[in-house]
């Protein structure tokens, strides 16, 4: 297949994407919308026989202090055939475009998973001591063809550090939790969990907690409980004005792409979570809680609505976001898993971040700015 790259307009972009079973949230035109302070560029490429349009990607575009070159950055995408045996013919096109726009270094992030782990194999390497690392553990399901592609991007020059990436390291997770939802009933999805989740759903039936959706005028909530969360696992919250902006663009693209949800007991909201929906994946994506009412397990009843509402939206995966893999009781991460872990589910291993220096001596001094940062 010989292939065309070339600038498309939003409209053309999104309707590629509506055409496809599933991409990530941040390869939608409207994603451009929410990282204001990005210049943003939709790319298409085109089959030169039929001229139908055969993958897109979404760039961001970030100005260096002081000159005028840019790091151009495809977050979990572009959106192509990743295992083409031609990849080059998909890449070297759009590095050159890029560099004719002033790129000096490029990020990307393929949306390929390299490994699945079960929940019963987690569990099993949680309690084995000479396990500390997801890695540590067997996978339940490998893709050979990641491999390749890795090979492939190595190849070409695309690099990607020890710790997963080159750069300024992996800005979007290399692993996530998922819940499968394809072929199974809701029945067999509450099966999944462990007995504690089943347990905790249990208890907030019985003490009453309600779950709703909130809307536009709910995110001032919202970013109370968010900020009670920020200052109690001590990382720096994003602003209101950063939700607001996110629930216009996206809703205004679609107006099923992103949802509020409040868990509350006798009133009071004690849990809250926004939910992303392209296709048939489904990401729950911020999560927040109060200190207080915890014994009613508002997030366990928040999560299993969630994903009872993604499954009669259709979806085929619940995707509960990024966890370390880090299997080490006293690593502060560990309990994130270990709740994502209570769904039944699969750990996921992406392919991660690759780097390809079109300026090799602007993409050392952006390594070297980003890790005094």
């Amino acid at each position: 297949m010989s292939l065309t790259l070339r600038t498309i307009s939003r409209e053309q972009h999104l309707a590629y994407i509506q055409s496809l079973p599933a991409a990530s949230h941040m390869q939608v035109p409207a994603w451009a919308d929410v990282k204001a302070e990005w210049r943003a560029e939709n790319l298409g490429w085109f089959d030169d026989r039929t001229g139908e349009m055969v993958g897109a990607g979404l760039v961001l575009y970030r100005q260096l202090p002081k000159i005028k070159r840019y790091l151009a950055y495809l977050p979990e995408g572009p959106v192509i055939n990743w295992f083409a045996p031609n990849l080059t013919e998909w890449l070297d096109p759009m590095l050159a475009h890029l560099k004719q726009q002033g790129a000096f270094s490029v990020k990307m992030g393929p949306p390929v998973i390299i490994r699945r782990w079960e929940a019963a194999s987690i569990k099993k390497g949680i309690q084995d001591p000479d396990v500390k690392r997801l890695r540590d553990i067997e996978a339940d399901f490998i893709e050979p063809r990641a491999f390749e592609v890795a090979d492939r991007l190595r190849r070409m020059g695309w690099q990607q550090g020890e710790d997963g990436g080159a750069g300024f390291g992996d800005v979007q997770p290399r692993y996530v939790y998922q819940v499968p939802l394809a072929n199974r009933s809701l029945e067999d999805v509450h099966k999944g969990f462990n007995q504690l989740w089943r347990r905790n759903i249990k208890k907030a039936e019985k003490a009453g907690v309600e779950v709703v959706q909130g809307g536009y005028q709910d995110l001032e909530e919202w970013q109370r409980l968010y900020e009670i969360t920020a200052a109690r696992d001590h990382f720096r919250p994003r602003p209101l004005s950063y939700f607001q902006r996110m629930w216009t663009a996206l809703n205004n693209e679609d107006p099923n792409r992103m949802r509020l949800y409040f868990a509350r007991h006798e009133g009071v909201n004690l849990s809250a979570a926004t939910m992303l929906v392209v296709g048939g994946h489904v990401w729950y994506s911020y999560g927040a809680s109060d200190n207080i009412g915890r014994e009613v397990r508002p997030s366990n009843a928040m999560q299993w609505r969630m994903l009872r509402d993604a499954y009669a939206l259709g979806a085929t995966v619940y995707d509960l976001r990024g966890i370390s893999d880090s299997l080490d009781e006293t690593d502060h991460l560990f309990g994130l898993i270990q709740f994502k872990v209570g769904t039944g589910g699969q750990a996921a291993e992406y392919l991660g971040e690759w780097d390809f220096p079109l300026n090799k001596l602007l993409h050392k001094a952006l390594d070297i700015y980003m890790s005094r940062r």
